[in-house]
């Protein structure tokens, strides 16, 4: 009967495998296949906030990161390779995968594993703990000034940010924006000011990046977001509004800034 049951859950698994296999076969770009992947993550957390899974916060946040990501995402679209080819792949992994997995249970396997249980799941929180304190001691006695020193800062925002200490990592990238100011590294802390509601801190780093690259996408995007945030929605419109009209008609992101658009008032 087990067997019977995993034969199933293969059959489920690889089951969109070979409808790709089936179906008529066309050229995607990288940039459409991104930005498909994005879409489907951004119905995705729509769906687990409907469910009560996410609160209003979380799923906020969680959508800008996507959508981050969006802006972000290469423009080009070059393509992956012909069809029969990627369809030979595709077929040889049909029955390759299966049989390795079979293979792998068979040799290394144990089901009757317990699952990791709560001291250990605590232990190992305290020692990841116990490696961001360290790394923000090592930072502390690097030369802020210094390349070295502000690459430090980055890394320390970024495992703060990633452990939800949110003015932790505020305070890490602006250091880092001290020792050399960087459009890009702005426009993180940007977006992570605006997650925190400080949107007229976001609105003056954003101001200053734009200085230099006027044009760029995502500072644009989020100079909007920080003027809905901060109630001027019809400052947000507008820059939204020029933001689409400037942006070439095949740009990834041209949905994300149409659909925030919609959410004003």
């Amino acid at each position: 009967m087990i067997w019977l049951l995993l034969g199933g859950l293969t059959v489920l698994a690889l089951a969109p495998l070979a409808w790709a296999l089936i179906r008529p076969s066309r050229l995607r770009g990288r940039a459409e296949a991104d930005l498909a992947l994005y879409q489907a993550q951004l119905a995705e957390l729509d769906r687990e906030a409907e469910a009560g899974r996410l609160d209003a916060a979380q799923h906020q946040a969680a959508r800008l990161e996507v959508q981050r990501r969006i802006l972000s995402a290469p423009g080009d679209a070059s393509d992956i390779g012909t069809p029969g080819r990627t369809s030979a792949v595709l077929a040889a992994l049909v029955f390759l995968l299966p049989a390795a997995a079979l293979g792998l249970y068979l040799v290394r396997g144990t089901p009757d594993m317990p699952a990791v249980p709560f001291a250990e799941r605590q232990r190992m929180a305290e020692a990841e703990d116990r490696m961001l304190e360290m790394l923000r001691s090592r930072v502390a006695a690097l030369d802020p000034a210094s390349e070295m020193g502000r690459q430090g800062q980055i890394l320390l925002g970024n495992a703060e940010r990633s452990r939800g200490r949110l003015a932790e990592a505020a305070a890490a990238y602006r250091k880092a924006l001290e020792a050399r100011f960087d459009g890009e590294l702005a426009g993180d802390l940007a977006e992570l000011e605006i997650e925190r509601g400080e949107t007229e801190a976001a609105a003056a780093l954003i101001a200053r990046a734009l200085g230099s690259s006027p044009q760029e996408p995502r500072l644009r995007f989020l100079s909007g977001l920080a003027e809905a945030r901060a109630g001027r929605a019809e400052n947000a419109r507008r820059i939204w509004q020029s933001l689409l009209a400037d942006a070439p008609a095949e740009a990834p992101w041209r949905g994300v800034v149409q659909g925030q658009l919609q959410t004003l008032p």
